[in-house]
């Protein structure tokens, strides 16, 4: 029987199953006056991650063409048990969409912010790594079981 605070490496599948559930993730980057990190709505689009942002924010501006870090975590305070799962990768701006493309319901990342947000922004997964922390006993909280989801 592991520790409570053991921290175990998660494999990429479960870390692509993370992504997966999740809607909400924060990333990376640098600017000229230093390293920023900024919450935002993505989707998972065939190993890519899609970002919404809006033209003139630093994300924007600095993100395309650099190395970027993205990360989605869950964390139980009260068990003090855990998840991150971090991308490493490439961010590229998306040139080749058409405004009626993005005013389609479904189409992806649904920013939870205000105001009109027509960029979007693809991180290509370089490398995805992952941990958890927290009882051994326990189970994933959004990976769906093979009876679920």
């Amino acid at each position: 029987m592991g520790s409570m605070d053991e921290v175990v490496e998660l494999s990429v599948d479960e870390c692509r199953e993370l992504l997966r559930g999740d809607v909400v993730g924060r990333v990376a980057f640098t600017t000229p006056r230093g390293p920023r990190i900024v919450p935002v709505n993505y989707v998972v689009r065939e190993g890519v991650l899609e970002v919404r942002t809006t033209s003139y924010s630093e994300l924007a501006t600095y993100a395309p063409g650099a190395s970027v870090a993205f990360e989605v975590d869950h964390l139980d305070r009260e068990r003090m048990r855990g998840w991150s799962v971090i991308v490493l990768g490439r961010c590229e701006r998306v040139l080749d969409q058409s405004a009626a493309v993005f005013e389609q319901p479904g189409d992806g990342p649904r920013p939870w912010a205000g105001g009109h947000r027509s960029m979007l922004l693809r991180i290509h997964a370089e490398e995805v790594t992952g941990r958890r922390v927290g009882s051994e006993h326990w189970p994933h909280p959004v990976v769906p079981g093979p009876h679920e989801g």
